[in-house]
């Protein structure tokens, strides 16, 4: 992956002299890389705007047929038309486009055992914010922490009819891709057929705020087979939407830039212009009773002004059972400085013990290259949250052997 990235990167200044600047060679890159997808898996596509057909072509004829495709595909039905919707091509040197499709063609993508648009997309995120451009880790979560949290939410949509599983705050889509991989681990990859159709077509969904990480977002979904409604939209301040969920699981955007107003809905009982806040508001509001959550927060949400109302009400009608302290660096490299937790909780019960789990304290940090975030840094929390997903599990210190 690492060697495919630096390739992608190093075509990435290439395309500079070609008026493209990062941002557009990254979109240009996932739509492209999407189409090259779509043949792998044989998933649905009109056949004149295949990868196949694309890959033949050579000089203005290709930047001709790649406007026409791009333009083709935003108008067909369902999640391709999304993914594909208001899609135009940067490309003025058709011999640029060409390289960038033969780089593309080398590799069968779909055989990598990652998932390998998002790890690119997430590589070249990486390259961009060690040359100084900061927030992209605004867009996704490291892959390893949305598993470890799963593995304890257990979000498994055979328990009703009606289960539906919601981030709020989508990005790329981690937290619902990995939500489908661990229930195809469970289920050792296949489905009853009545529960499969309902899974795949009624399950997951989200909102997201900003275009690109909406479109990848839609295409990791598609590629999995799940037609998910990732809804373009602010989840805090648009008013509230009637459906309610089963399971909710999100990393809100750190930092306080937005808005910098108090949202204007009825369901928010503290009025505060801090975002992380009115999205555990936003959370509380949109479970089912009995439904629960995970949520990424940093630190200081848990001590900013008005924290101690929203938490006072999070407690009194939800069971905030869990709270586990990050190792620091978790972020690295997007945000590397920010202490972060994820809290637990469980709606309709009111809290009566918060398990605090350190995984910071006595921890040596995350770096890039010395210390990568690994399993293993969860794995002991996994064990001893045990395997009540309500947090409803007795528990010991001594079950630590960490303390």
């Amino acid at each position: 992956m690492t060697d495919i990235v630096g390739k992608l990167w190093g075509f990435c200044h290439t395309l500079r002299h070609d008026g493209i600047d990062y941002g557009d060679y990254i979109e240009q890159l996932t739509y492209l890389l999407f189409l090259k997808m779509i043949e792998e898996k044989g998933a649905k596509i009109p056949a004149e705007y295949s990868w196949a057909v694309l890959r033949e072509k050579s000089g203005t004829e290709l930047t001709e047929h790649y406007m026409d495709t791009l333009r083709e595909l935003g108008k067909q039905k369902g999640m391709l038309g999304d993914i594909y919707a208001g899609a135009i091509s940067r490309f003025s040197n058709p011999v640029n486009l060409k390289k960038l499709v033969n780089l593309i063609d080398e590799v069968e993508w779909t055989g990598l055992n990652v998932d390998v648009k998002a790890a690119a997309y997430e590589g070249l995120l990486e390259k961009s914010a060690s040359e100084g451009k900061k927030g992209a880790g605004q867009y996704f979560t490291p892959r390893i922490l949305i598993q470890s949290i799963v593995r304890c939410v257990k979000p498994d949509p055979r328990k009703s009819k009606d289960f539906t599983i919601h981030d709020p705050a989508a990005g790329t889509g981690g937290f619902l891709v990995c939500a489908y991989e661990w229930l195809m681990e469970q289920t050792k990859g296949s489905l009853e057929r009545d529960d499969a159709k309902r899974i795949l077509n009624a399950t997951y969904s989200g909102t997201e705020l900003v275009h690109r990480p909406r479109r990848l977002a839609l295409m990791n979904l598609y590629l999995h087979g799940i037609q998910a409604n990732i809804y373009l939209g602010d989840a805090i301040y648009e008013p509230k939407k009637s459906k309610l969920y089963d399971v909710v699981m999100t990393n809100p955007p750190f930092g306080t830039k937005g808005a910098n107003q108090a949202p204007t809905r009825d369901d928010f009982t503290v009025s505060t212009s801090n975002k992380q806040l009115n999205f555990v508001q936003h959370v509380m509001s949109i479970l089912k009773p009995g439904g629960r959550a995970a949520i990424v927060v940093p630190d200081n949400v848990l001590f900013a002004d008005q924290a101690g109302e929203v938490f006072k009400i999070l407690t009194e009608d939800c069971d905030l059972h869990t709270v586990l302290r990050l190792p620091n660096g978790t972020f690295t490299p997007y945000s590397p400085g920010t202490k972060t937790n994820v809290v637990f909780f469980t709606k309709g019960f009111p809290t009566e013990k918060v398990w605090i789990y350190d995984a910071r304290t006595n921890v040596p940090g995350i770096t890039k290259k010395d210390r990568p975030l690994t399993l293993q840094y969860f794995a002991e929390f996994q064990k001893c949250f045990v395997q009540n997903p309500e947090g409803r599990s007795k528990r010991d210190p001594k079950q630590s052997k960490e303390d």
